[in-house]
């Protein structure tokens, strides 16, 4: 029963030992905390008052040089309002040679797309350039129908695209080389003729297919 006791006062004075170690870490941590606070506050404080000299001694410098503070808080506000207009008129000339650049690359760009239509019209007229140019995309592209599009048959040009595409999807695209085969020997009719003869055969009598 005694050992029961004893063991019993000695769990308690643990405990009690253990909560005043607590207490004391507390303490010794809010002590801790305090005087970082009062070390901020001090410096703080170091640097204000140093401020408010620097700006005392400015303004008694000023003073003892006769010079008038509100001149130059003037003089500061015209060269601010003349950095602020330089600004925007360097912002305005800018801007200016940004719309010049626009403009003359569009022109540059038109004209550009002026002389590429034009030669390529200038090219297709020709009955030579015609009938060559037909003839190697049908033997390319002859599935697309893209020869029937340059020698303006525009109908017949879709009809090849619709079957290619049809036959594609209805063959998983092991039948599209019908419509190549047809395209291919058409390119290779307009390659054996003459200028003369293509153009009377395609482009005066408009034969549309071989």
């Amino acid at each position: 029963m005694a050992k029961k006791k004893n063991d019993s006062d000695a769990n308690k004075e643990k405990s009690r030992k253990k909560e005043n170690s607590k207490s004391t870490e507390e303490n010794s941590s809010k002590k801790s905390s305090k005087k970082s606070q009062k070390v901020l506050d001090d410096v703080a404080k170091e640097i204000e008052d140093m401020a408010r000299k620097v700006k005392k001694g400015t303004l008694e410098a000023i003073d003892d040089l006769g010079i008038d503070k509100d001149e130059i808080k003037k003089d500061i506000k015209e060269g601010a309002k003349k950095v602020k207009d330089k600004a925007k008129g360097i912002a305005k000339e800018l801007d200016e040679s940004t719309k010049d650049l626009q403009e003359d690359v569009k022109e540059t760009t038109d004209e550009f797309t002026k002389g590429a239509k034009d030669t390529y019209e200038e090219f297709l007229s020709d009955k030579s350039s015609k009938r060559i140019v037909a003839g190697i995309f049908a033997i390319i592209f002859g599935a697309l129908g893209i020869h029937k599009f340059i020698l303006g048959y525009t109908k017949e040009g879709l009809i090849m695209l619709v079957a290619t595409f049809i036959l594609g999807i209805l063959s998983f695209g092991l039948l599209v080389w019908i419509i190549g085969l047809v395209g291919f020997i058409e390119g290779i009719i307009y390659l054996t003729k003459s200028d003369e003869e293509f153009y009377q055969t395609y482009q005066v009598n408009k034969k549309s297919w071989f």
